[in-house]
């Protein structure tokens, strides 16, 4: 890809020590097999670079068209799809779940009290949209295994691949997720904390209960076609699947082992259970069309896909007092980024002040990620926004976005 580092306000020298960072510090040490870096500012692309190998095994070097597992960078994606359908009136985010789900009419909410008993209570208030939207919802794994239990060590010794849309069973879908969940009980009473579950896959489900239409073609129709994003979807056909990543962890040694196999992947095959919160696969270039769009108000190229009010709300910290997560997370909850001085939109985490974060940056900029440490974020203060791709589980081990802030930012000349 052609790359203008001046154009896009950068100094040139500066950001080759992302260059340096990443090939010396991880590819050469061995502590990741590959990854890739995209960062555009002002519209024009300021820096491009692949390093190291997208399949181990195989010598397979990683290429610019490479496509990657993005697990739960698919939630913004599912947002956008819901708020597109908002934008048609079709609902408020303060609208009951149970206007479109009417078996969870009965939810109850699990309390503990102080010496561990337990009582099923009704809800303080209805579950509504935007509790779906911020993980607020009251909704946990429902007896599943929870994130931790799927990047265990004891799970990486039995060297399982982890595919969202596979992981319920071969015959599972969105329908069947959600009957399923009115046997469960709440975590929590909606709106009173934050919790990292399974609230997006449900969002999946309303964008087809509203749409009339499968999730997989509403994405596919309303903005991977649009927006020219061709290689995301829940699946690699047999006709790219050798651009496909290999996929990482570490064993009980620390020793970096294949976790999934692009050859044997269960993304080989066109899942029955569309995972509105992480089952999807892209390329750099595709995810940095869709982070350009949300930067652009909800436009890029000429399409439109979303108003631009529609993303200020979506990228609004919708925490009670504008809060942090910090302040409303359940005890020993899973995020994809830091708490502390990080606020909660529409399905995307929104920064509060540098000095609230304690991370190089802006007041404002969204941004999220997914299991296997890949990492977005748009920053509307600097007009950029950055895509990092790399297939090692699970994410959190390297703390990848604040090392590249810290060596991003400085760059900026203008």
């Amino acid at each position: 890809m052609k790359v203008d580092p001046a154009a896009a306000g950068f100094d040139e020298a500066r950001l080759e020590r992302v260059t340096e960072h990443l090939q010396h510090r991880y590819v050469d040490a061995g502590r990741i097999a590959g990854c890739q870096i995209a960062v555009a500012r002002h519209g024009q692309l300021g820096y491009f670079r692949s390093f190291g190998l997208r399949d181990r095994e195989r010598s397979l070097p990683v290429e610019e068209d490479t496509i990657w597992r993005i697990y739960s960078m698919t939630k913004p994606i599912t947002g956008v799809a819901l708020l597109t359908l908002y934008e048609r009136g079709t609902f408020q985010l303060s609208d009951p779940v149970t206007r479109f789900i009417p078996q969870w009419r009965d939810l109850k909410v699990r309390e503990r009290a102080a010496d561990g008993a337990e009582r099923l209570v009704g809800p303080s208030r209805p579950m509504t949209v935007r509790d779906l939207m911020m993980h607020m919802s009251g909704l946990g794994f429902g007896g599943g295994p929870t994130l931790q239990d799927l990047f265990s060590a004891d799970n990486a010794e039995r060297n399982r691949g982890f595919a969202p849309g596979r992981q319920r069973g071969p015959n599972a879908t969105l329908e069947s997720m959600v009957d399923r969940y009115a046997g469960y009980p709440l975590e929590f009473h909606p709106g009173r904390h934050w919790l990292y579950s399974v609230s997006t896959d449900v969002c999946g489900r309303l964008v087809e209960i509203i749409s009339g239409q499968r999730f997989d073609d509403y994405l596919r129709e309303t903005i991977f076609e649009p927006l020219g994003m061709a290689d995301t979807s829940f699946a690699v056909p047999d006709h790219k699947v050798d651009r496909f990543a290999a996929c990482y962890r570490r064993d009980l040694t620390k020793r970096l082992v294949l976790a999934d196999d692009p050859q044997a992947s269960g993304y080989r095959e066109e899942p029955s259970f569309l995972s509105g919160g992480g089952g999807l696969v892209s390329t750099t270039d595709d995810y940095l069309r869709f982070c350009q769009m949300l930067l652009g108000g909800g436009e890029l190229d000429g399409v439109r896909i979303l108003g631009r009010k529609t993303v200020e709300l979506m990228t609004a910290n919708h925490l009670p007092g504008d809060g942090d997560l910090q302040s409303v997370a359940m005890p020993g909850g899973y995020g994809e980024v830091g708490f502390a001085g990080m606020g909660f939109g529409l399905t995307v985490a929104v920064a509060k002040a540098p000095s609230e974060t304690q991370v190089i940056g802006s007041a404002g900029e969204y941004m999220w990620g997914g299991a296997a440490s890949t990492i977005f974020w748009v920053d509307p203060a600097e007009d950029m926004t950055v895509v990092f791709m790399t297939q090692f589980l699970p994410s959190g081990t390297f703390n990848f976005r604040g090392q590249l802030k810290t060596l991003i930012y400085p760059a900026i000349t203008d």
